[in-house]
């Protein structure tokens, strides 16, 4: 069956979740993967990709419409934020089945000396109680709410080069994940790192860094995430994701010749 009369899904998001689902999904539908155009150089999933954002949800909405979308799977980042209140204005518009695919957040183990905080603005207010050598794995944005910390030190990891305003006292560590504890365990050694600050991201790309800090007893500030649509069904990884196009009537099992 060629594209032009496949069920056509839009998957929005760059994460890993959202490539392991375009994976499973190009065989089976027409796929279109939408990335904001926030890292210079993503990881392409396969299938069809659009890069940059819809113009809102009134945008989405149309463009949904327009290219015939059947079913969309919002696999963003947990802090997107954003772009999941427009997906489900957009998808509710143009009556088409949305579905949240949202990575478990991090739950503490034992021995962890973890700090909450609602915004990165809270974090950087907990920051200088805790330590002097910050490790911040936030992310490129948002720096500037520890632009105004004159005292601590920040090792700033990034997969882009991030734009100011930035901490005073700074190094940039340009990286991308997965990360290995290992990796993870030389980072805090080399750079004497006392506290670590991250978001909850959830997932295992970047969860050695917190299995690292707990064996140095070192405290971690961890950003608790933004609020999402209440009324949009979740699932927690792409098999589910997959099990409910099923259900959807958007997957049926393969014909097989007859014998």
């Amino acid at each position: 069956m060629d594209d032009a009369h496949r069920p056509h899904v839009l998957i929005l998001g760059g994460t890993a979740e959202a490539r392991e689902l375009a994976g499973r999904l190009v065989p089976l539908l027409r796929v279109t993967s939408s990335l904001a155009g926030r890292v210079a150089r993503p990881r392409m999933p396969a299938g069809d990709v659009r890069i940059g954002g819809f113009g809102g949800a009134e945008g989405l909405a149309g463009w949904l419409r327009e290219q015939q979308v059947n079913a969309v799977i919002d696999a963003t980042h947990p802090f997107a934020g954003t772009i999941s209140f427009h997906a489900a204005r957009a998808a509710a518009t143009a009556h088409v089945p949305l579905l949240a695919l949202r990575r478990p957040g991090w739950v503490p183990s034992e021995g962890d000396d973890w700090h909450g905080a609602g915004s990165l603005e809270e974090a950087a207010a907990i920051v200088p109680d805790l330590g002097r050598r910050v490790f911040l794995t936030t992310g490129r944005l948002g720096l500037a709410a520890f632009a105004a910390l004159d005292g601590p030190w920040f090792l700033v990891r990034s997969v882009d080069p991030p734009e100011p305003p930035l901490p005073l006292r700074h190094e940039v560590l340009l990286d991308r994940g997965p990360f290995t504890l290992d990796g993870e365990r030389e980072v805090l050694r080399r750079h004497r790192i006392d506290v670590l600050v991250t978001k909850d991201s959830g997932g295992p790309a970047t969860a050695p860094k917190l299995t690292a800090a707990r064996e140095a007893g070192i405290p971690v500030v961890v950003v608790r995430r933004p609020p999402v649509p209440a009324d949009v069904p979740v699932v927690g990884g792409p098999a589910q994701a997959v099990a409910w196009l099923r259900r959807n009537r958007l997957l049926t099992p393969p014909r097989w010749p007859a014998r």
